[in-house]
C-alpha cells in the first residue's frame, strides 16, 4: 500500500511539474519574414527571464486561420494589419495587447549578376511572390506593381507562394529571375541582392502588429507571454528588430 501511495505521489508530482513547465513557456504564431527576429528575441528573453518561447512561422493567413481552430497560441504576430483585424473580428485577441512592434520595406531581391535597376526588365522573365489573395507580401507587391502601371505586363510571369522565404529560395535556385520579399529578408541572405527598392508610396505602409491570444492563460500563461510582448517592444527587443533589417516601432508613425 505504501509502494501504491509513494508511486501515485511521484506520478503527480511528476503532473505537477509538466503543468508548471507548460506554463512557462510562450507559444508565438509569426510570420515567416519574422523568423530571426523572434527566434532571436527568444533566445535573449529566456537568458533574461528563464522562460521558453517556442515559435511556429508560415503566413500570416495561415497561422490566422490555425488561431481560429483552436491552435494553442500564446501570441500571434502578423506580416499585415489586415489578419489581426481577421482574429480581432472574431474576438480572438486581447484587443488592449495588440500593438505595432515593427515595419518594413519591399524590395526585389536577385542574384549580383542579374540585377537591374529596370523593373520591367526585373520581372521580364518568372518572378517569385507572395500568392496575392492570401500572403502580405504577395497583397503588397501586387499593390505596388498596380500602382507603378505594370502589373498588367508581368503578371504572367509571377510564380505564386506561399511566404517571402519560399520565394527567396526559388532565387537562390535560380529557379527564377528575381522576387519580390521583404527587405528584411534580403538582408539575411549572403547571395542574393537587393536590385530595387519600391517606393513607400506604392504601397500601404508594412506593419507588423502583436497580439497576445485569447484564452493564453492556456497556452503559455498570460503574464509570461505579455512579458515576451514587453521584451519584443522594450529597448532590446526593438534593437533586435533594427538589427534584423526592419524598421523599429516608433519609426513607422503608428
Amino acid at each position: 500500500m505504501k509502494k501504491i501511495l509513494f508511486s501515485c505521489a511521484v506520478a503527480l508530482s511528476c503532473f505537477v511539474t509538466t503543468l508548471a513547465n507548460a506554463a512557462e513557456q510562450v507559444t508565438v504564431f509569426a510570420a515567416a519574414s519574422m523568423k530571426d527576429v523572434i527566434e532571436e528575441a527568444a533566445k535573449q528573453f529566456k537568458e533574461k527571464d528563464g522562460i521558453d518561447v517556442v515559435a511556429s512561422f508560415a503566413a500570416s493567413s495561415v497561422l490566422a486561420k490555425q488561431v481560429e481552430a483552436g491552435a494553442p497560441a500564446s501570441i500571434f504576430v502578423s506580416a499585415d494589419l489586415d489578419w489581426m483585424d481577421y482574429l480581432q473580428e472574431r474576438k480572438l485577441i486581447e484587443d488592449e495587447t495588440r500593438a505595432v512592434i515593427a515595419g518594413n520595406a519591399l524590395v526585389i531581391a536577385t542574384h549580383k549578376d542579374k540585377a537591374d535597376s529596370d523593373l520591367e526588365k526585373l520581372l521580364g522573365a518568372r518572378f517569385a511572390m507572395g500568392d496575392p489573395s492570401n500572403v502580405p507580401a504577395g497583397k503588397y507587391g501586387k499593390a505596388a506593381l498596380e500602382h507603378l502601371n505594370i502589373w498588367g505586363k508581368v503578371e504572367g510571369n509571377a510564380v505564386f507562394t506561399e511566404n517571402v522565404r519560399v520565394a527567396l529560395q526559388y532565387v537562390s535556385r535560380d529557379e527564377v529571375n528575381a522576387a519580390i520579399v521583404y527587405a528584411s529578408d534580403r538582408a539575411v541572405t549572403t547571395d542574393l541582392v537587393e536590385a530595387y527598392r519600391f517606393p513607400a508610396d506604392s504601397h500601404k505602409p508594412i506593419l507588423y502588429p502583436a497580439a497576445l491570444v485569447k484564452g493564453a492563460e492556456g497556452k503559455g500563461g498570460s503574464d509570461e507571454a505579455q512579458a515576451f510582448l514587453a521584451f519584443l517592444e522594450s529597448d532590446a527587443g526593438q534593437a533586435i528588430i533594427a538589427d534584423k533589417g526592419f524598421v523599429k516601432a516608433a519609426e513607422t508613425g503608428q
